[in-house]
């Protein structure tokens, strides 16, 4: 599990994970990142999204799109950006 979430350096990379997902594997992959519980980082983002009124689901949506998934090179927006570049 930790080798797929290294890059070639040896670093530590972002990724939505497939393991652990209940929507789109960002806070699994935010609770293995940053070594917690996947479940801390849902409440903490729940409580955010009811006190601000929306906006911890569109800080998940941009994640969603941003973070790349396991397995891949790059992420959602990154895909269409270089789709629009050839174009």
């Amino acid at each position: 599990m930790m080798a797929a979430m290294s890059d070639m350096n040896g670093g530590k990379m972002l990724v939505r994970t497939r393991d652990g997902r209940i929507v789109a594997g960002v806070c699994s992959g935010l609770g293995q990142y940053f070594g917690i519980d996947a479940n801390v980082i849902r409440v903490i983002l729940a409580v955010i999204t009811v006190f601000t009124g929306g906006f911890g689901a569109l800080a998940y949506l941009a994640a969603w799109v941003v973070i790349p998934e396991e397995g891949e090179k790059s992420s959602i927006a990154e895909n269409l950006v270089n789709k629009n570049r050839r174009v």
